[in-house]
């Protein structure tokens, strides 16, 4: 069983930052990738920003140059450092990642969320 486990949301003032961390526990030989994504009332969810293991990111346009996503691959954690927040920005984050166990082929889990809320 894998478990995401997501930390750092709040409320915070537009031009502010936080930064969110996510780790996975269980039983997990290793983790291929690890990412964050958002969703807001009504919207899709939609990725954030991704990395893998072996060091390759992605970020989505709206968040490039404000957002780092960084990973503590030993301690299977991934960070989100949010600078120069948006009211667009608020939403509900989630953590989700590749997972390699012994019993099972890789696999994606998801953390249950937490809220990001910057007001204006």
């Amino acid at each position: 069983q894998v478990q995401l486990v997501e930390s750092g949301g709040g409320l915070v003032q537009a031009g502010g930052s936080l930064r969110l961390s996510c780790a996975a526990s269980g039983s997990i030989f290793s983790i291929n990738a690890m990412g964050w994504y958002r969703q807001a009332p009504g919207k899709q969810r939609e990725l954030v920003a991704t990395k893998t293991s072996g060091g390759s990111t992605n970020y989505a346009d709206s968040v490039k140059g404000r957002f780092t996503i960084s990973r503590d691959n030993a301690k299977n954690t991934v960070y989100l450092q949010m600078n120069s927040l948006k009211p667009e920005d608020t939403a509900v984050y989630y953590c989700k990642a590749m997972v390699v166990t012994i019993q099972r082929p890789p696999d994606y889990y998801w953390g249950q969320g937490t809220q990001v809320t910057v007001s204006s």
